[in-house]
């Protein structure tokens, strides 16, 4: 018993045929076939796919490598204006955001000026703002928001972190969990 395989449709030079050997398995016997009609070099239409424009190749390509991609942290407008009056300098320079092993709960935030970025550090710009976040930091701070509060005893820069999980007393220092 013999039945035709469904690549005959999608390569009509070439055969299959299913037969049964003694014992019982399917075998594939294969020849090759001449057709008295040439077929069309594709299968199931009589036309060549259209070519696609390059105006809309090019632009379907570029929109999905050059996607926005959220930022790794967020600045509130208090941040901003506060960093823009620190950045506002004869010599420029940028602030980097870390973090260092200190206090009680194992890490600290720590900013720095710097002359240039490092070669991993990530950019965030908000506002015509630029920080840095250092690269060995980033899992820490990500999805992070850097604010700027002022009160009767001090201003100083505050982030705002879901990442952590326990904190000290005093606010100074966290930790991260996995």
């Amino acid at each position: 018993m013999s039945a035709t395989c469904l690549r005959n449709l999608l390569h009509p030079a070439r055969r299959c045929y299913s037969t049964q050997n003694s014992l019982g398995k399917r075998l594939l016997q294969t020849h090759t076939h001449v057709p008295s009609t040439p077929a069309p070099p594709y299968p199931f239409t009589s036309a060549p796919p259209a070519a696609p424009s390059k105006a809309s190749s090019t632009s379907t390509t570029k929109s999905f490598l050059r996607r926005p991609r959220k930022a790794a942290m967020s600045l509130t407008p208090a941040a901003v204006s506060q960093l823009k009056e620190l950045l506002a300098s004869p010599t420029p320079q940028m602030i980097r955001v870390g973090v260092k092993n200190r206090g009680c709960s194992g890490l600290s935030y720590h900013l720095e000026y710097v002359d240039k970025p490092g070669k991993f550090d990530e950019e965030v710009v908000q506002d015509g703002v630029k920080v840095l976040i250092d690269s060995k930091a980033l899992f820490s701070i990500i999805g992070s928001e850097m604010d700027w509060v002022e009160d009767k005893l001090a201003a100083k820069f505050v982030f705002k972190n879901p990442n952590i999980k326990e904190s000290c007393g005093c606010g100074e220092s966290f930790s991260v969990g996995l």
